[in-house]
């Protein structure tokens, strides 16, 4: 990565940038939610900014890789939740190495969703210090087995810590931790909760009122958990307050995705999944008193990968010349300034090793979106996408098609969908754990009886101790571990849940990794170099 460059400029403004898990646009009582009141994530909005245009991907990694990087998230190997690709280039610049090279203290506190091994990590991405989840979240494959919301096992700077708590007071209270010791310098402090993603687990002194209100226990879970999102964030608000940061601290709040069901979404068509306005238009609200009025309403369209150009141009940072980037700088608009020119913005999302051309697809210019290619909708006067005017609109359909066209294989020809490495035998980390979460293959599935491998690079020939963990079984099976040319069979005896292979000779160099126990994958491997 190029180093960043400071501009001369007076004090830097700190940032906080929230982001929440599967929280719709019509989750917030800003948004019109009959059942829901959020008056401290509203407060950002009413007294800050409010972008009322504002896209993301329809699940979550793609979009948090566009917003670490400003780039689409096919450029950056990232192209879905799961089974390896999630997993975001180690080569990629980003915005935390931007402003921890400009001076700022970087911390993140929650979900990275990027990648868990090395070089993939959040603490090896730019942040300085990480409390993190693993994988997509709580109690997903990566995860020790038997985590829950309450009193999770996290990962802090790469290391398993037991944490007392919910976990999103948990995430808020390190976050809080983190702004009062760097509380005399510059700092970006990335608040990603795993709330209110499924599992619905939330005390219940947060569901019970909407139980009483009526609602089912589904929804009254949802609600509970944003409900506690938002007193933290009135929490973390008081306290920069408290700490007069809050005139200087750029608060940026948003969401990853639409709901992931259907439930109130402010009259939108569809949920998460999907590229219809319901999948991927979220709140988009920011809170600068220091460096824009309040007040106000943006309607212009912007997206994910605006949100790293936005923050290095607020914070004097000039980007590496050689960054290519496929965002746009907000603050222009924020300072008041006349809106770009037009652009078509796209979105999409897939299952499988490589994306289709126009599958669950949408391209976005003006007032006008193409949905998979054929489908024509006029957000200013439909926005809830009802009526199909593509039969009276051909023209335009076929300038978004071809603008999605140009689009699909610029991006698709950046990296040609190569998956990322997990590194093993680096020195900066000691024991790589590899799990469901990043294995491939046509048999790779978070199922009991998956099967897959992971993508390697072995950085340093040497032994290495070779640990396979699965749940147990009464019978002695076979395990067979392999990679490259090298290949160990081992029983696997009745009634373990582990067994560890030493000393096994492993070449440098990047290969496949496989660890089978009969017919089925391990679910966890550890590789230790000895």
């Amino acid at each position: 990565m190029a180093p960043a460059v400071v501009r001369a400029a007076g004090k830097r403004p700190n940032v906080v940038l929230v982001i929440t898990d599967d929280q719709g646009y019509g989750d917030l009582s800003l948004h019109g939610n009959p059942h829901l009141q959020t008056p401290h994530t509203d407060s950002i909005g009413r007294e800050g900014v409010q972008f009322t245009q504002f896209h993301v991907n329809p699940v979550c990694s793609p979009t948090r890789s566009s917003v670490m990087t400003g780039r689409y998230y096919y450029r950056t190997g990232v192209t879905d939740t799961y089974l390896g690709r999630s997993m975001m280039h180690n080569d990629e610049t980003t915005l935390p190495e931007l402003l921890k090279g400009a001076g700022y203290r970087t911390g993140l506190f929650g979900k990275w969703h990027l990648g868990d091994c090395y070089p993939l990590r959040s603490i090896d991405q730019g942040f300085e210090e990480s409390l993190n989840c693993t994988g997509g979240g709580l109690t997903q494959p990566s995860d020790p087995v038997g985590n829950t919301y309450f009193d999770p096992m996290l990962r802090h700077n790469g290391q398993w810590v037991k944490k007392k708590g919910y976990c999103t007071d948990i995430f808020f209270d390190a976050a809080l931790g983190f702004i009062e010791a760097n509380r005399n310098q510059p700092f970006f402090t990335y608040i990603a909760t795993n709330a209110p993603h499924d599992p619905l687990q939330i005390d219940d002194k947060y569901v019970d009122p909407f139980r009483k209100a009526g609602l089912d226990d589904r929804d009254a879970k949802t609600y509970g958990m944003c409900k506690n999102l938002d007193d933290n964030v009135g929490r973390l608000l008081a306290r920069l307050r408290e700490l007069k940061l809050d005139q200087n601290t750029i608060f940026m709040f948003m969401t990853d995705n639409g709901p992931q069901r259907p439930r109130f979404n402010g009259g939108m068509r569809g949920h998460k999944g999907g590229v219809y306005e319901g999948g991927i238009r979220v709140p988009f609200l920011l809170r600068w008193p220091g460096g824009t009025k309040g007040g106000l309403k943006h309607s212009q369209m912007a997206a994910h990968i605006d949100i790293m150009p936005t923050l290095t141009d607020a914070c004097g940072v000039t980007r590496p010349k050689d960054l290519k980037i496929d965002g746009r700088s907000l603050l222009p608009v924020l300072k008041g300034k006349p809106a770009w020119s037009p652009r078509t913005l796209f979105f999409q999302w897939h299952r499988g090793e490589r994306p289709n051309p126009f599958q669950n697809a949408a391209a976005i210019r003006d007032r006008y979106k193409l949905v998979n290619g054929k489908e024509l909708y006029d957000l200013q006067s439909d926005p809830a996408e009802k009526s199909d005017i593509a039969p009276q609109n051909p023209d335009v359909v076929k300038k978004l098609r071809a603008d999605y066209d140009a689009w699909f294989a610029d991006v698709s020809a950046t990296r040609n969908y190569a998956p990322p490495k997990i590194y093993l035998g680096a020195p900066q980390e000691a024991v790589t754990t590899l799990t469901r979460q990043d294995w491939r293959g046509p048999q790779a599935s978070w199922e009991a009886n998956g099967l897959g491998h992971w993508e390697v690079d072995v950085r340093q020939a040497a032994n290495y101790d070779i640990t396979l963990r699965l749940p147990k079984a009464d019978a002695e099976r076979k395990a067979t571990f392999t990679l490259g040319d090298t290949r160990v069979e081992k029983p696997f005896p009745a009634g373990t849940t582990e067994l560890t292979i030493p000393g096994v000779r492993l070449i440098a160099g990047s290969s496949q990794l496989k660890a089978v126990v009969d017919t089925i994958g391990a679910h966890y491997v550890d590789v230790k170099r000895v």
